[in-house]
């Protein structure tokens, strides 16, 4: 079955008149119908870029310079930017980290949902109302007729956020980038709207790629995870394969970190050092100066390979028994 989204070693660069500098090189991801992926890792590591990337919406000078954006099959890459306004909003959709990234402060919720509609749409005014109401009821919103009229300062943070996840799903569209969305809201809230989005997914067949650095939200939500790091993804594979048994380095470190319930008065382990500038990338694996099991093998790139079926990791020395290095 093709699937939803599927990435192919896709590169995004930032060329200046002095340089180049590759945010993103080799990047290869499936999504499929009503599946979830969490793309993870540290801040800088590329997870925002990639959903920017997917959704054409790189300013200058960076750019998409390598690779494909598959659509059910059709490289978007290759769209006129009026097509692809055209996609924006009905096919592909994107929930950002702030709500007011999204909302317009000066108008009111009703005015911004008709506008999203009618971008795509042509609807009289009584279908444009009920349309509203039910997009704010599918969300969770009390008293959608009262919304309508109310500015965006005049809702809660997990308000706005659900106001902001009505307008993606407006159009039913087939996939979702969601850019940490969760991030600033409270553990209640954050846990109301990731039920929510995970319901919606499954009852519509939307494929959605979370953006998370929190691998606590990633695992109660997400069926697969892709970890990147400095711009590449370095593991893949389904959410409790990843965390039971990580064999990328960089993921066994980021999992020691979370704190975990009923382990008391004990320091948490930390990877040293921090992840290399994009401008200064250390030959081969961008991980080994941080890597306790690094040998001069790792001077060279790995390939992102297959460990098993549906597990790859880009590591000469990945950490799982009996893998080959």
């Amino acid at each position: 079955m093709t699937p939803v989204l599927e990435l192919q070693g896709l590169q995004t660069s930032f060329v200046t008149p002095k340089s180049t500098i590759h945010a993103l090189s080799d990047l290869s991801l499936r999504v499929g119908r009503g599946e979830i992926l969490g793309l993870v890792g540290e801040s800088g590591s590329g997870k925002s870029l990639t959903g920017f990337s997917i959704n054409r919406l790189i300013s200058p000078p960076g750019r998409v310079t390598h690779g494909e954006v598959r659509l059910h099959g059709q490289n978007i890459l290759t769209l006129p930017e009026k097509e692809m306004r055209r996609l924006r909003g009905r096919k592909i959709a994107m929930i950002f980290q702030d709500p007011m990234m999204t909302l317009n402060p000066v108008l009111r919720i009703g005015n911004q949902i008709r506008d999203a509609l009618l971008a795509h749409e042509t609807l009289n005014a009584p279908e444009v109302r009920a349309r509203a109401i039910a997009a704010l009821d599918e969300v969770g919103i009390p008293a959608p007729e009262e919304r309508l009229t109310a500015y965006p300062h005049q809702l809660s943070g997990g308000m706005r956020q659900r106001v902001a996840i009505a307008i993606a799903l407006l159009h039913e569209p087939d996939l979702i980038i969601a850019d940490e969305p969760t991030t600033a809201l409270d553990v209640t809230i954050q846990g109301q709207i990731l039920a929510l989005v995970q319901r919606l997914c499954r009852e519509r067949g939307t494929a959605l790629v979370w953006i998370s650095h929190d691998l606590a939200v990633v695992a109660g939500l997400a069926d697969r995870i892709a970890v990147m790091y400095a711009g590449r993804i370095v593991e893949e594979g389904p959410v409790d394969d990843i965390l039971d048994t990580p064999a990328h380095p960089y993921t066994r470190g980021l999992i020691a970190s979370v704190p975990v319930p009923g382990r008391r008065g004990g320091r948490l382990q930390q990877i040293p050092g921090r992840m290399p500038a994009l401008t200064d990338l250390p030959p081969g694996c961008a991980f080994a100066p941080r890597c306790a099991v690094a040998t001069p093998a790792c001077a060279e790139m790995p390939a992102l390979g297959a460990l098993r079926p549906n597990r790859a990791v880009r590591c000469h020395h990945p950490l799982i028994e009996g893998a080959a290095p």
